[in-house]
């Protein structure tokens, strides 16, 4: 899964420097093997990246000017794939310190929310802990030998902490609705582009004294984002224009199924034989189901000698003229692949990023109808 925010940051690095150094972090991190970071700082609409190597094995600072306003920075590390978050106070000096290979205990010093944030981390620390292992576990390339039943019960151990942890913040935001920290946490817990009814639930508890937070409305956002792409809900409209030069409309798919699926040429699970789509494609009339690809490509002139080559009639939009980027906003898109399965009555009736699950829905869909 890739976290779609962070596509496009790296296009804007640029160098700390100039004015006074109001924005103070530096770091300590044990076990860290690959000593370049990168630090994604956030402040309304807009992201700014600097690159930073450690001075020794796992110390480094970082400073920002103070003609900006910032919210917070996220320092990514270990080839982007461990982060960090720390908020940021005018004045306050921010210090992480701690072992790089568990990234959720780390320790972030300076500042209302990073201390409280700690405070919390301490508490449940043996949680985190076990679902950082538990998780390592997971992903263990060895782990190929010893599935399906050792997955299983390592997914059934991790959904059992996830519980534990999430009942464990569920009761911290209730008995703390006054507190910026709590906010920061139903960010990390509750967002949930599938579900938002707990974040909505705890979005009401909130006192005015956090609404103006902006991480607050940040959240009030996504929710509202989120119920556009719920199950049940009418599919978003567009207007596009395809690789070809074609206009393609939501309403040009009336009566017959639509497809919609969210790809990119770096994803290596968004291709389209392990979402099983060529295998929809092949079996399914356009009169019955009909596929959309949306591509994060942006070189519709290769992608176009490609697909001249595939047996397959594929229509394709790409990020040209940044198509795809808006699309992924307008069906709240946090992760690729995902597809969206749009019934013929303009209707989303499947979201997933599983080629098994669509192949099943469809084939429940049309088995139904010929009953």
């Amino acid at each position: 899964m890739k976290y779609l925010w962070f596509i496009g940051l790296i296009c804007c690095l640029t160098a700390c420097g100039g004015g006074g150094k109001t924005y103070q972090v530096e770091g300590k991190l044990t076990n860290l093997e690959d000593q370049t970071l990168y630090a994604v700082f956030e402040q309304d609409n807009k992201k700014v990246v600097d690159t930073i190597v450690c001075e020794k094995p796992g110390q480094f600072k970082l400073e920002k000017a103070d003609n900006e306003d910032y919210h917070c920075v996220t320092l990514f590390f270990e080839n982007k794939t461990r982060w960090v978050t720390a908020y940021l106070e005018r004045g306050k000096k921010v210090s992480i310190s701690g072992d790089a290979h568990y990234p959720l205990l780390l320790q972030v010093k300076g500042g209302t929310i990073n201390d409280q944030l700690t405070s919390v981390r301490k508490e449940v620390a043996p949680l985190l802990k076990e679902v950082t292992d538990l998780s390592e576990q997971m992903n263990n390339p060895q782990m190929e030998e010893n599935r399906p039943t050792e997955e299983i019960d390592l997914a059934s151990r991790i959904a059992n902490v996830n519980l534990q942890l999430n009942e464990y913040v569920l009761n911290y935001v209730k008995e703390h609705p006054d507190q910026e920290v709590s906010v920061v946490l139903m960010q990390l817990f509750f967002m949930d582009a599938d579900d938002t009814r707990k974040l909505d639930e705890l979005l009401v508890l909130l006192t005015p004294e956090v609404r103006n937070f902006y991480l607050t409305k940040e959240l009030e956002q996504f929710s509202n984002r989120a119920k556009r792409t719920m199950l049940g809900a009418e599919a978003p409209g567009f207007t596009l224009r395809n690789i070809y030069g074609k206009t393609i409309k939501l309403e040009s798919y009336a009566h017959k199924y639509l497809l919609l699926a969210f790809t990119a040429p770096w994803c290596d699970m968004c291709q389209t034989e392990d979402l099983l789509l060529d295998q929809v494609a092949s079996h399914y009339s356009k009169d019955q189901v009909e596929i959309l690809l949306v591509s994060l490509d942006n070189q519709p002139n290769e992608l176009r000698h490609t697909l001249s080559q595939d047996s397959i009639d594929w229509n394709v939009v790409t990020d040209s003229a940044g198509q795809a980027t808006q699309m992924i906003d307008l069906y709240n898109v946090s992760a690729l692949p995902r597809c969206f399965l749009i019934d013929d009555e303009g209707i989303l009736v499947l979201k997933t990023d599983n080629g098994v699950e669509i192949k099943q829905t469809l084939e429940t869909l049309f088995d139904k109808d010929k009953s």
